[in-house]
């Protein structure tokens, strides 16, 4: 698969050598160019005798072609994550035994790497390397990527994956896009993101697409949870691509920023990363996004499951690509077997043949419904199961709530801890979103308690550093108020 999809793109640049392959604020590569420039930084990784790179560069040109060309020689890639905190960078690049990185000098000089000794003139100045490491740890045998996930423990985790496991999930992608006739993707996650990776690089090049790849604070990225969406909407409304990759809480601001104007363009844009309420899909269909919601995991090399043009089912998150297999158990967890990962860095264990996902899910004919997770589950006092994420996608649905937390263990009702999307929001516009969610929801999965909070972060522990609930610090930090019989506030 890897060399079929590197002689695509030689081909590539043949037969479509004046399209545009990529392209950044400062400058645009054709096809015709694309490969001689993976070849250039192919060879100054051979010469420095590179064998795990870590790629610390902004969304750009750049980052897209140094992952080419690590492909291409079977360097085992590690995306180092602009949000993750310097502790998890520090610690990734330890247990990952990185050698070289690719990145600014600061975050070189920070994680210990120093100048190319004897430097030659063609060497970029982002290439750095680290002496004196120790043997680093095996390995599975094929792996070409080593992509980190912080989990809800925030200690990031090193998922092995194959070049040929994440090629054939973009070309299941590609595959699905053709209906459609992708021409141009804007790339609006970070691309150390496995999804925007595969889904927003690899997948448009199966297609012969042009990529747009600006820099992530010009999108609105503020540091490592921020968002401007009037950034966000300008880029996007100024480029009309084809397709974006969104997560829910991007989603939803986005289409508060857009107002009343329809949106005019636009073919496919997925959503998924976690729990999407089909109020928020409602909306977005309203107001003329082509959304498409899908379901993955990076021990599955990222997509799994994806609702498709001319057949999307509100509620689910579609029918398995046909590189894989899904199935459920007797207790109804999901259960995925193909093109799953190599195994965990630093794990010897090999990878089972069927990933268990802890995601709980029903079909509803050829289509996956999620039904939560096995272990965030919680049972009401009246023996109730209720998945605290349903609910709280139905909460970040509504305009005026940016995060939200729920909790209802043992308890006669939910209580809602409530981030405001912005300072504009009031109480009454809060009461109000929270009753029009309630509206969606059976009574059992209902909020009646709700408190205004600060936002949920990874500086204040509160949530991983790629912004997912750390929820049992949470009811720890929130125990008084979680279990008092009054309303006192939340942070008293």
């Amino acid at each position: 698969m890897r060399e079929r999809f590197l002689d695509h793109l030689r081909r590539l640049g043949n037969d479509a050598a004046d399209r545009t392959a990529l392209e950044d604020e400062t400058r645009s590569i054709r096809y015709g160019d694309l490969m001689a420039l993976v070849d250039s930084r192919a060879r100054q990784l051979r010469r420095l005798g590179s064998q795990r790179v870590g790629l610390a560069l902004d969304n750009g040109i750049e980052w897209a072609l140094w992952d080419l060309a690590m492909m291409q020689e079977a360097i085992v890639n590690v995306p180092l994550p602009g949000f993750f905190t310097p502790a998890q960078s520090t610690h990734l690049v330890a247990q990952a035994s990185i050698d070289t990185l690719i990145g600014p000098a600061p975050l070189a000089s920070a994680l210990g790497f120093d100048p190319i000794p004897d430097a030659s003139a063609d060497t970029d100045a982002t290439l750095w390397q680290r002496r004196g490491i120790s043997p680093p740890p095996g390995l599975p045998a094929g792996t070409h990527k080593v992509t980190f996930t912080s989990g809800t423990s925030g200690t990031p985790k090193g998922v092995c994956l194959s070049s040929d496991s994440q090629l054939t999930v973009a070309e299941s992608l590609a595959g699905v896009a053709t209906s459609v006739d992708l021409r141009r993707h804007l790339a609006i996650l970070p691309l150390a993101t496995l999804l925007e990776n595969i889904g927003g690089i690899y997948a448009p090049l199966w297609l012969g697409g042009s990529i747009s790849l600006p820099s992530l604070a010009s999108l609105g990225w503020q540091g490592a949870s921020g968002f401007d969406s009037a950034s966000g909407w300008r880029v996007i409304s100024r480029q009309a691509p084809d397709s974006l990759i969104l997560v829910p809480q991007l989603l939803s601001a986005l289409l508060t920023r857009q107002g009343d104007t329809p949106i005019g363009f636009g073919r496919f844009f997925a959503v998924g990363g976690a729990a999407v309420s089909p109020a928020l899909l409602a909306r977005a269909e309203a107001a003329g996004w082509p959304v498409f919601e899908g379901y993955g995991l990076s021990e599955c090399a990222s997509v799994v499951t994806l609702n498709r043009p001319g057949e999307a089912r509100l509620g689910s998150v579609g029918r398995p690509l046909p590189h894989v297999e899904v199935r459920l158990a007797d207790d109804g967890e999901v259960l995925v077997q193909g093109n799953l990962m190599l195994g965990y860095l630093g794990d010897s264990a090999p990878a089972p043949a069927v990933w268990p996902t802890g995601d709980l899910g029903e079909w509803d004919g050829k289509d996956l419904r999620l039904k939560g997770r096995r272990r965030q589950v919680f049972i009401t006092a009246y023996g109730r199961n209720v998945d605290p994420a349903w609910v709280e996608a139905e909460l970040t649905a509504e305009p005026a709530i940016a995060q939200a937390w729920v909790s209802g263990e043992a308890q006669p009702f939910n209580r809602a801890l409530l981030v405001p999307r912005g300072d504009w929001v009031n109480d009454r516009q809060i009461e109000d979103a929270v009753a029009s969610a309630n509206a969606r929801l059976p009574d059992y999965a209902r909020v009646s308690l709700w408190q205004r909070s600060a936002p949920f972060t990874a500086q204040n522990g509160l949530a991983t550093a790629n912004g997912r609930l750390r929820r049992d610090a949470l009811a720890d930090h929130y125990h008084t108020w979680l279990t008092s019989p009054a309303y006192p506030s939340a942070d008293a």
